[in-house]
């Protein structure tokens, strides 16, 4: 790298504080914020300025980068951020939103004079954690050398999917690649699910299918997770699952497009979330097919 950019990072769950340590790491000067500022402070450690308010962190920010829960949420929290947002500063928007709010979050940026980028990124914590992220992004060419630093930063690929970030094709393509995600994790879940009922070991199916075209490396590594009870720290949780899993369904709606699937999928997560496992991995959807006594 060969400019050090001054990058806000709003948002510093999961996915946004390990993008800001990796930022960090790279060379740029950090400026993270939190809602809940406890989740923030730990970024202190590795170089970053840990702000009280939206408008301080993004005090002379070359990018703003969004890593919230839903749109909403990144417009909102943008709004906060206002009144000390630099025009001519690129917005490198990441969390995941529906069709609807990147029309919402695009028409701020213009307001505001921001250059938008509509950048959500593939991977869970671990790919985070490793700046191993694929980032999928649409904006316009210029303004690519300010945020390409920062992509480069976080993740090892960028696919490009546009020139105008409002589109949303970059979002588009994260839903179809989440509603896969989604479907084979919960059908994995229902699978381990049923082995216990039948009491078949788990392991004779993943016998079965060794080497063929229905196995799958990310099967095998969240049936251990399951397995081995190590579904926390969550590589990505289910209430954060749940919602995507909505989205997907909203975005097909819109289309004329039923998604039979992922609406069952929602609602598996959220029976998950229910019985006490919203922060767990994704794949603790699992529990969804037993009830609490069951379980018990």
């Amino acid at each position: 790298m060969t400019d050090q950019l001054t990058v806000s990072v709003l948002g510093t769950g999961i996915m946004g504080a390990a993008m800001a340590r990796n930022l960090a790491k790279s060379g740029h000067t950090v400026r993270a914020w939190n809602r809940t500022r406890a989740k923030a402070e730990p970024l202190a450690a590795d170089g970053a300025y840990v702000a009280g308010t939206p408008a301080e962190a993004v005090q002379g920010a070359d990018v703003v980068l969004t890593m919230l829960y839903d749109g909403p949420a990144a417009l909102d929290v943008m709004r906060e951020a206002a009144p000390a947002l630099r025009p001519g500063a690129v917005w490198m928007q990441s969390t995941t939103s529906g069709l609807d709010s990147i029309v919402d979050l695009a028409a701020f940026a213009q307001q505001n004079g921001l250059v938008f980028y509509d950048a959500p990124v593939l991977g869970t914590r671990q790919p985070a954690e490793a700046g191993q992220l694929t980032v999928l992004a649409a904006g316009p060419e210029q303004g690519r050398e300010t945020v390409t630093p920062v992509f480069d930063a976080v993740g090892a690929r960028t696919v490009w999917t546009g020139e105008d970030g409002a589109a949303g094709t970059a979002t588009r393509l994260k839903l179809v690649a989440n509603s896969w995600v989604i479907a084979a994790t919960n059908a994995l879940g229902e699978v381990l699910a049923l082995a216990k009922a039948l009491e078949v070991d788990p392991q004779g199916f993943f016998d079965l299918i060794a080497g063929g075209p229905l196995d799958m490396g990310y099967l095998r590594a969240k049936a251990g997770l399951v397995l081995n009870d190590q579904l926390t720290p969550a590589q990505f949780a289910v209430t954060t699952a749940a919602k995507d899993a909505r989205l997907i369904v909203e975005a097909g709606e819109r289309r004329g497009v039923r998604l039979d699937v992922a609406a069952a999928s929602a609602e598996r997560l959220e029976r998950a979330v229910v019985l006490g496992h919203g922060d767990e991995d994704m794949v603790a959807a699992y529990f969804a097919s037993f009830d609490e006594k069951a379980e018990d």
